[in-house]
């Protein structure tokens, strides 16, 4: 039968020796010389320690002296023989809640676990000869063994605190950073927010929105920034109720991804996604905002609609819910050059489309040859990038010239300060 083992099962352990009161007033009056070797050790055994600033030496030595007193204190209450780790989580985590708050954010926990190993090496070369008897040195030996396994813990436990703060913080700024681009915020403000981020507030955007993730929006919404990364871009991401809003940074010269939008895409929810305009930087991403929520409303107006689909895209629908932005933007792009062409493309033009598209027939009503309509068609098409004879084109165009009777009529329902 192997040794520690019975019949019945295991052999219990015998109970660890307790200290005797002589050997803890040894063990107090000796704390303060302990504490002050960790220091001398960690300055010897880690050259970066001794570079940093007196602040932040002095905040490894607030939690090294209350270490190792606590450890004295904990010794004292019998802890060490119990076999529980209430005492012990509570003396370590106080070492830790009474450190500077901007510790945890100037050391790395790596360099932290180094400092703690240091400090516990120290512990179990000057505590233990300070026992009475050869049953106090193993006690001694072991509580410091299993109280320096708890300083680690409890190290790594302030840290996790620190980063899940780090992370709620950051997460709220960057809510506050897409709801001011939403609104239109570009002030310094913003920019500050967005540099606390990491964003370069320089580089070009776009902003898309459709809806959420419905299947555990956390971990989709990670792979988001993930991708993000992954293909060398910069990400923003705010949830808004039923909207997703994300901004996207664009790379110069485009970088090597051939479709970002559609990786990017791929972590929204069902449902349509708008992409508004490049802007040139962060302060102008509202304008793409803009677009692409007028897009998401009025995106319902064209079921075959891609996915994604560019806010541009949707200017027939986008006018006809009332977006003063797409009324304008139909007559710059259509009305304003066919005007400084020449009146004959407009009305050539008008006379095609709402004559049924027959080419035979505009002719007719111009009275001008059918190769003449085609030219003129022709020309309309290098001019606006529409071409009169594609149907989704045709609707563009058809609501263009409906928008610039209703503005020229001063029928337009576009603010002054939008024109």
């Amino acid at each position: 039968m192997l040794p520690g083992v019975t019949a019945s099962g295991v052999r219990p352990r015998p109970a660890p020796t307790t200290v005797s009161a002589a050997t803890l007033r040894r063990l107090e009056r000796a704390a303060g010389e302990v504490a002050g070797a960790c220091l001398a050790a960690m300055v010897t055994r880690q050259p970066w320690f001794a570079r940093l600033p007196a602040d932040q030496r002095a905040g490894v030595q607030l939690v090294t002296q209350t270490g190792v007193a606590n450890f004295v204190a904990w010794l004292g209450q019998g802890n060490h023989t119990a076999g529980t780790a209430t005492g012990t989580t509570r003396l370590t985590a106080e070492a830790f809640r009474i450190a500077p708050r901007g510790l945890a954010r100037q050391l790395t926990l790596c360099q932290t676990v180094e400092l703690v190993r240091i400090a516990t090496d120290v512990l179990e070369q000057r505590m233990p000869p300070l026992a009475a008897d050869g049953s106090e040195f193993q006690a001694l030996s072991e509580a410091v063994l299993r109280f320096g396994r708890e300083v680690a813990f409890a190290a790594a436990t302030a840290y996790a605190g620190a980063a899940e703060d780090r992370g709620a913080w950051d997460a709220r700024l960057e809510a506050l950073v897409v709801d001011g681009v939403v609104r239109g915020d570009g002030g310094d403000e913003l920019v500050s927010r967005a540099s606390a981020l990491g964003w370069n507030p320089s580089t070009a955007v776009r902003v898309l929105v459709g809806a959420p993730p419905r299947d555990n929006p956390p971990e989709r919404l990670g792979e988001l920034r993930r991708s993000a990364v992954r293909m060398g871009r910069s990400v923003l991401v705010g949830a808004q109720g039923s909207r997703l809003i994300v901004l996207l940074s664009e790379q110069p010269g485009g970088g090597a991804d051939t479709d970002p939008i559609g990786r990017i895409a791929e972590d929204f929810g069902p449902g349509p996604i708008v992409v508004g305009p490049v802007a040139s930087d962060l302060t102008t991403a509202y304008a793409s905002a803009r677009d692409a929520l007028a897009g998401l409303r009025a995106v319902a107006g064209w079921p075959q609609a891609p996915r994604p689909v560019d806010a541009e895209d949707l200017l027939p629908e986008r006018a006809m819910s009332g977006d003063p932005a797409a009324h304008r933007r139909l007559v710059e792009a259509v009305v304003t050059p066919l005007t400084e062409a020449g009146g004959e493309l407009l009305r050539t033009l008008a006379a095609y489309l709402e004559g049924g598209a027959a080419l035979e027939a505009c002719a007719r009503a111009l009275f001008v040859h059918p190769n003449t309509v085609r030219y003129r068609l022709r020309r309309v098409s290098e001019l606006t990038g529409r071409s009169p004879m594609d149907p989704r084109d045709s609707l563009v165009l058809r609501t263009a010239l409906v928008v610039g009777r209703l503005q020229s009529a001063g029928g337009s329902d576009e603010p002054p300060e939008s024109r």
